[in-house]
């Protein structure tokens, strides 16, 4: 049995499923398309929740299982929602030789999610990435499009206060 993965509410309206019921009914009879399908659903949701990937499944006519199987092997597709400020900490080896797993576990502590998820009133989502391309600036994490170098935890605080916590 498959489980819900966020911690927020599904929220979607009716307008959303109706435009991804009109996307299942092009595709319902090709199963190829499946992966089309979720990519859809993705863009008109923002990420595929357990309640999207039921719809996707029954009205393929496909396995649950195979549609969370897809959803979790691509990197393209997110499970839950992701916040107004997304923040993605470089966890790639200069990164992480410098200490990008502390600066993590500070902002693990500081807004109480783990990486994947996001928070309660949907401000952050936090996620761990392989490499920002920005060794010389390592460790470095970055909130939407601004990036922070030369981190340490201590230094997580005074970035958070910009974004309102």
């Amino acid at each position: 049995m498959l489980k819900k993965i966020s911690k927020i509410p599904f929220k979607g309206t009716a307008e959303q499923e109706q435009k991804l019921k009109a996307v299942i009914a092009e595709c319902a009879d090709d199963k190829s398309l499946l992966m089309h399908v979720m990519q859809e659903a993705q863009e008109i949701y923002g990420y595929l929740p357990y309640e999207v990937q039921v719809m996707i499944a029954e009205g393929m006519n496909v396995p649950l299982e195979k549609v969370y199987g897809v959803s979790t092997f691509y990197a393209q597709f997110a499970l839950s929602p992701k916040g107004e400020y997304n923040i993605s900490v470089c966890l790639g080896t200069a990164c992480y030789v410098k200490g990008s797993q502390e600066v993590l576990n500070k902002l693990t502590e500081t807004l109480g999610i783990g990486e994947g998820e996001c928070t309660a009133d949907g401000k952050f989502s936090l996620e761990a990435c392989r490499c920002i391309g920005a060794c010389g600036l390592a460790p470095v994490m970055t909130v939407n499009d601004e990036v922070y170098g030369k981190l340490n935890a201590k230094d997580v605080p005074d970035i958070l206060k910009k974004y309102g916590i």
